[in-house]
C-alpha cells in the first residue's frame, strides 16, 4: 500500500504596501524612505518579512517615481525573498488590486502590510499565516485604552460604544487569495465602492466570510506624522526587535582573523576585554590609552598619530572601538571650568575626532566603528549633567554617521551597557554588591557581535538579564 502524501501548503506571499507619498510629513520624500535606526523605514519592514521562516515571497508596491530607491534597498540588503517591485496605484484599494494581479491563478495565502509599520513582530506575522489554515480572512487589532465616541455632523456625541468590544485596527491583513480576489471582483461592480482597508472589502462584499482577529502589538505603530519618526526611532533603540544576533566561534574567527582592530581606552575595563577577546579570534589588535601609550583621545593630533601608526604596521583598519571616557559626578554649578572641558572633550569630542581620522581607512575596508553610550542618555539625571548630556550626543552622533557613511559601506553602532564592573565605575561609586553588575567580558562579547554584524545605526542595549550578555563557561 502506498503512503498517503500530505498536500503541500499554499505559498505564503507578503505584499508590502509602500505606495503612499507621505504628504503629512512635508518633506518631499515618501515617508517609507525616511530613515530610522540607520535604515529606511521600508527596509526595516522588508527585513522583518524576509527573515520570517513562513514567508515564501515578498511583493513591494512602491510609490510612483521611487521604484529605483526600492530596488536599491533590496539589492544592497540582499533580500532574496523579494520577487517583484511594482508601482502602486492612486488609492490603497487600487494598489491591492495591482498586487493581486501578480499572484497568478493558484491559491495562495497573501498578507498585506503597511510599509510604514516597521516594528511588526515575528509573532504577528506567524499568527496571521497560521490563522489562514482555518480562516479565510484575518485582521490584526489591539484593544483601545481610550474611550471611543461617535459624533454627529454638528460635532456632538451621538453614542459611546462599550469599549470592551472595540479594537484599534493595524496591519497585516491576511487572506486566502481566492477570497480577497472575489471580494474585489464584486466591489468592482459597485459604482459607490470606497474602502480604506482590505478587510472592509471582505466584510461588505462577502459578508458570509468571518474575519478572524489576531492580537496586535502597541509597538506595531504606523509612521504617519513627523513625531512618529521620533517615537519609532526610540522604540528601535529601546527594544531588541532587530538587534544583532550572537555569533558563533567560527563566525568570530571568519570576521576577525587577519583583520585589524583599533581600541581606544583599551588598557582596562570593557576596552581591554574587547581587545583580548578579538585577539583570541586572530585579530591584529592595537590598543591606545592615556596610561599605556600616552594617547589623549581628546587631542586630534594623538588620534591622527595612532591612525598613521596602525596603517604603517598593518596596512589596514577594519574595526575601531572607543571605550575611553570619564564619569564626573556633582552639580553643574559646582563644576570647575577644567572639569567641564575635560568631560566634554573626552566623552564627546574624542568620538568626533576618532570618526574623522579613521573614516578613510574604514571606508577602504568597509569596516565598522563602535562607540559607547550610557543608560543616562535617555534622561538627564541630577548630578550627572555633563556625563549624560555627552552620552546623549554620542547616540545622535552614531545615528548621524550611520546615515552619512552608509553609501561608503562603513557601519556605525553604539553600545549602551547597563551598570558594568569597571575601574571607572568603582572610582565613582566604590564597591557595589557582588553580582549586581555586568562583567566587562559579557559586554565585550556583545560588542563583537555588533562590530561584525551587517547592521548600522543601532543603539544596542546590553543588560544583565539579557541572555546574549553572558560569558561562555569552560
Amino acid at each position: 500500500m502506498s503512503e498517503i502524501q500530505s498536500s503541500p501548503r499554499p505559498r505564503n506571499v507578503a505584499v508590502i504596501l509602500a505606495g503612499g507619498v507621505g504628504a503629512r510629513m512635508g518633506l518631499g520624500l515618501p515617508k517609507q524612505l525616511l530613515k530610522i535606526a540607520g535604515r529606511p523605514i521600508l527596509e526595516h519592514t522588508i527585513a522583518a518579512f524576509d527573515r520570517h521562516p513562513l514567508v515564501d515571497e515578498i511583493v513591494v508596491m512602491m510609490a510612483e517615481g521611487h521604484l529605483d530607491a526600492a530596488r536599491a534597498i533590496v539589492r544592497d540588503g540582499g533580500y532574496a525573498k523579494v520577487v517583484s517591485i511594482l508601482e502602486g496605484a492612486d488609492t490603497r484599494n487600487g494598489t491591492t488590486v495591482r498586487a493581486l494581479e501578480q499572484l497568478g491563478d493558484d491559491e495562495c495565502h497573501v498578507l498585506f502590510h503597511d510599509a510604514v509599520r516597521p516594528l511588526v513582530t515575528a509573532r504577528i506575522i506567524g499568527e496571521c499565516f497560521d490563522a489562514l489554515e482555518t480562516h479565510a480572512a484575518v485582521d490584526v487589532a489591539i484593544p483601545s485604552a481610550d474611550t471611543i465616541i461617535e459624533v454627529t455632523e454638528d460635532n456632538t456625541i451621538r453614542a459611546i460604544p462599550p469599549r470592551a468590544t472595540l479594537r484599534r485596527g493595524q496591519t497585516p491583513q491576511a487572506f486566502r487569495s481566492s477570497v480577497i480576489k472575489e471580494a474585489y471582483a464584486r466591489a468592482a461592480l459597485d459604482d459607490g465602492f470606497t474602502a480604506t482597508d482590505d478587510c472592509t472589502v471582505v466584510l461588505r462584499y462577502l459578508p458570509e466570510v468571518p474575519v478572524w482577529v489576531v492580537q496586535g502589538d502597541d509597538r506595531n505603530m504606523k509612521v504617519t506624522e513627523p513625531i512618529d519618526i521620533y517615537l519609532a526611532d526610540k522604540l528601535f533603540q529601546l527594544t531588541s526587535t532587530d538587534q544583532p544576533r550572537p555569533a558563533t566561534d567560527e563566525e568570530y574567527r571568519a570576521a576577525l582573523a587577519g583583520r585589524t582592530m583599533v581600541v581606544f581606552g583599551g588598557s582596562y575595563g570593557i576596552g581591554a576585554a574587547i581587545a583580548e577577546l578579538a585577539a583570541s579570534y586572530g585579530a591584529e589588535v592595537r590598543v591606545f590609552s592615556r596610561t599605556s601609550t600616552q594617547t589623549h583621545v581628546e587631542r586630534r593630533g594623538d588620534i591622527a598619530a595612532a591612525a598613521r601608526q596602525v596603517l604603517a604596521e598593518t596596512g589596514r583598519v577594519d574595526y575601531v572601538v572607543n571605550t575611553a571616557g570619564v564619569l564626573p559626578r556633582g552639580l553643574l554649578l559646582e563644576a570647575s571650568e577644567e572639569a567641564v572641558y575635560a568631560a566634554t572633550e573626552i566623552n564627546y569630542l574624542a568620538p568626533v575626532f576618532i570618526a574623522q581620522e579613521f573614516f578613510a581607512p574604514l571606508a577602504e575596508s568597509r569596516g565598522s566603528l563602535l562607540l559607547f553610550t550610557s543608560s543616562s542618555y535617555t534622561r538627564g539625571r541630577g548630578g550627572y549633567s555633563l556625563y549624560s548630556s555627552a552620552k546623549a550626543a554620542v547616540v545622535n552622533l552614531s545615528q548621524a554617521l550611520a546615515d552619512e557613511w552608509s553609501q561608503a559601506g562603513v557601519r556605525v553602532n553604539c553600545i549602551n551597557p547597563e551598570r558594568t564592573n569597571t575601574p571607572m565605575r568603582t572610582r565613582a561609586f566604590g564597591d557595589e554588591p557582588a553580582g549586581s553588575l555586568l562583567e566587562s567580558e559579557a559586554v565585550a562579547r556583545r560588542s563583537l557581535d555588533v562590530l561584525i554584524s551587517p547592521q548600522t545605526g543601532h543603539i544596542v542595549d546590553v543588560r544583565k538579564d539579557d541572555p546574549f550578555a553572558t560569558v561562555p563557561q569552560d
